[in-house]
């Protein structure tokens, strides 16, 4: 599978489809994999580039501290070096967070983004939350940390009905699992992640999308960030979980598609 060179790292990335250029930012796990239920859908439409984020799967490692700064300020290089001026970047949770610098920092890369099952700013939830699973992963390893992840990001009646596929799930997870170290230093820079003041700077084409039943950034962190971000539209699924991106494919393609053909410039219009 591809590699690119994004100066002082490479990354490795998939490439799918034709069009207008589509960038999927994955989060706190950096997997390009983590969106296999939309490539093919995108792909029909667009030129959709997935990733592993520096310092997981095929990227290089990194020792250095982990920052979204630092994670988004990558999707420009890698942006670069695939000689793309202009695309949508669809972003879940921590690539939610990309998005947001994206669009305050580098606001003419930019035809739209798409900010799904993100936060705004760690509150008392978030932190212990994060701080339990940060636990977890130092004290009991990582086998206990990914089955405890499935128990978060999937929604009670998925998991019992599709236990034996997350099982596999699960041991390919493990089988390519990062240092923890590098895990954990991705849980600090999610905890420090706070660009709120920022928000209402964003001028750039936004749609929020959230699961009621989320337990990692429930939905009234969404509710906020389309408060803040000037014309955001917001669209809430009952439930789905953190990974609604998955267990609701289907329609969060349809809620997605539409908004990124409605955003693609003109001379480059596509149908989904």
């Amino acid at each position: 599978m591809p590699r690119i060179s994004i100066g002082d790292s490479s990354l490795h990335y998939e490439r799918h489809g034709g069009g207008f250029p589509v960038l999927l930012a994955t989060g706190l796990s950096g997997y390009a994999s983590y969106w296999r239920e939309q490539l093919p859908a995108f792909a029909r439409s667009f030129d959709v580039i997935a990733y592993d984020h520096r310092g997981v799967g095929r990227s290089d490692p990194s020792p250095a501290a982990f920052t979204v700064e630092r994670l988004a300020e990558d999707v420009i290089r890698l942006m670069d070096a695939l000689q793309i001026e202009k695309a949508h970047v669809v972003g879940h949770s921590a690539g939610g967070a990309i998005a947001q610098v994206l669009a305050i920092e580098h606001a003419p890369r930019l035809a739209s983004i798409v900010i799904a099952a993100s936060w705004t700013k760690p509150d008392a939830y978030f932190r212990r939350l994060f701080a339990l699973r940060k636990e977890t992963l130092s004290r009991l390893g990582a086998a206990s940390y990914v089955q405890t992840n499935s128990l978060l990001l999937y929604p009670s009646l998925y998991i019992s009905r599709n236990n034996e596929m997350l099982r596999h799930v699960e041991a390919q997870t493990l089988a390519n699992f990062p240092a923890p170290e590098a895990v954990m230093s991705r849980i600090d820079a999610i905890l420090a992640f706070d660009r709120t003041a920022d928000l209402g700077r964003i001028h750039t084409p936004t749609l929020v999308v959230a699961a009621q039943d989320d337990l990692v950034t429930p939905a009234y962190y969404a509710e906020e960030l389309a408060r803040r971000i000037p014309g955001a539209e917001a669209k809430f699924f009952p439930q789905g979980g953190h990974y609604f991106t998955q267990v609701m494919a289907r329609e969060f393609n349809q809620a997605v598609l539409p908004f990124l053909t409605a955003h693609t410039p003109a001379d480059v219009k596509t149908t989904p």
